[in-house]
C-alpha cells in the first residue's frame, strides 16, 4: 500500500477504474462537470489534472494516488490548503470497490497525515463526509479523527445539496505520527485485540 503523485499517465486506468466503480461511488460523488463518471473521452481527467497539478504548485493541493500491490488503487487528495494562521486543508479520497476491505485507504490516509503535519507543515486537515457514508466514517474514525459537527448543505452530491460531518485532526492528536498509531492498532487487532475493520 502507498502514495505516489497523481500523474497525466495515469488517464486510461483513472478511467477505467471510475467506470467500473460508477455505481460504487456515484452516491458520493460532487456533482462536478470536471470530473464526470460518465463521460467518454479523456478531456475532463487531464483537465483535472492540469487543475490539480496547478494548485500543487501554488501549495494549495496535494493530489496523489492510492496504490494496493503496486497497481492503481484510487485517489486521495488534499486540497484547500490555506497557508498563514489557519494552515488547514481538507482531505477527499475515493477507493476501487475491488480493493476496498485491504486497509488501503486508513494506510493511505495516514500516510498522508504525516506528510501534512511533519513534511508540508499543515496544521489541521478536516475530512468532511455524508452521514451515510459509513465506510468512510470508519476510515477517518478509526485513524482518531475526532467528530466537530454537521455541516448543512455542504456539497452538491449526486444531484443535490448534502449535509457532512466535519471530522478533524491537528497535529497535535499525532505527536509520533498517525501511521505508526495506525499500525500499532492494526497489529494488535492481529493478535487478539480489539478488531480493527478494514476499509
Amino acid at each position: 500500500m502507498g502514495l505516489r503523485p497523481l500523474r497525466l499517465g495515469d488517464v486510461r486506468v483513472w478511467r477505467e477504474t471510475r467506470l467500473r466503480n460508477a455505481d460504487w461511488l456515484r452516491p458520493w460523488e460532487p456533482s462536478n462537470p470536471e470530473t464526470p463518471l460518465f463521460r467518454t473521452g479523456l478531456g475532463p481527467y487531464i483537465s483535472m489534472v492540469g487543475t490539480l497539478r496547478r494548485e500543487a504548485r501554488q501549495g494549495l493541493a496535494l493530489p496523489w494516488v492510492m496504490t494496493y500491490n503496486g497497481r492503481f488503487a484510487g485517489q486521495l487528495t488534499v486540497g484547500a490548503i490555506v497557508w498563514g494562521s489557519a494552515r488547514s486543508a481538507q482531505v477527499g479520497y475515493w477507493i476501487d470497490g475491488a480493493v476496498a476491505g485491504n486497509g488501503v485507504t486508513p494506510t493511505a490516509l495516514a500516510m498522508a497525515v504525516d506528510h501534512c503535519f511533519f513534511t508540508t507543515g499543515l496544521h489541521r486537515l478536516e475530512a468532511n463526509i455524508r452521514p451515510e457514508n459509513q465506510a468512510s466514517r470508519r476510515v477517518v474514525e478509526k485513524l482518531g479523527f475526532r467528530e466537530e459537527g454537521i455541516r448543512r448543505r455542504q456539497l452538491h452530491i449526486d444531484g443535490a445539496w448534502r449535509d457532512h460531518i466535519c471530522y478533524a485532526l491537528t497535529v497535535e492528536d499525532v505527536p509520533g505520527g498517525l501511521l505508526v498509531q495506525w499500525r500499532r492498532a492494526r497489529e494488535s487487532a492481529a493478535h487478539g485485540g480489539s478488531s480493527v475493520e478494514e476499509v
